[in-house]
């Protein structure tokens, strides 16, 4: 428990210097594919123990953002911890990566294990703090993670989603491309 509370803190202080803007910016060209596949293989244990397979669509060529690498990192990982931990065991995680009118779209696709709150046109408040999507929070999330990956996002100038259709959760993160 003393462990969970120190992962915690560490998450809430992180959080409230993001959401206020307090974070350095080390802003380069980064090659999101090349940042895509390092995250997939290093979740792969992960996904494997929680009986989950994961499908990429990912170009081979390069696809540059402007970007923070370490806050990028950060608010993937929170994304692919998000699927590893509340997806249904035994299903797909689609995990795609493509161009759309300038922009890189990321998104990741799971099918939930619980059923996650939304209104009727599939939005919800799941990337403010501590909102999780399960509502009798039986799970050991602390409701930061999205909220984290949403404010580095934004942040870094990009811009981040997620819309929820039934069980179906999907995050969608989009940079404007760099040539």
């Amino acid at each position: 428990k003393s462990q969970r509370l120190k992962q915690l803190t560490e998450d809430l202080v992180e959080a409230s210097k993001i959401s206020s803007g307090n974070v350095s910016l080390d802003m380069h060209k980064i090659d999101l594919v090349e940042l895509l596949y390092q995250t997939g293989g290093e979740f792969n244990e992960r996904f494997e123990a929680g009986n989950l397979t994961i499908v990429t669509k990912i170009p081979k060529e390069p696809i540059l953002i402007w970007a923070d690498g370490r806050h990028l990192y950060r608010a993937i990982e929170n994304l692919y911890t998000n699927a590893a931990k509340y997806a249904l065991e035994k299903t797909r995680v689609y995990v795609e990566l493509c161009e759309e009118d300038g922009e890189a779209v990321f998104s990741i696709k799971n099918i939930s294990k619980k059923p996650v709150y939304a209104d009727e046109g599939g939005r919800n408040d799941l990337t403010e703090r501590f909102v999780r999507g399960e509502v009798s929070r039986t799970t050991d999330g602390s409701g930061l993670g999205l909220s984290i990956a949403k404010n580095l996002t934004v942040l870094m100038g990009g811009k981040f989603d997620i819309v929820v259709d039934g069980d179906l959760f999907t995050a969608i993160i989009r940079f404007p491309i760099q040539k």
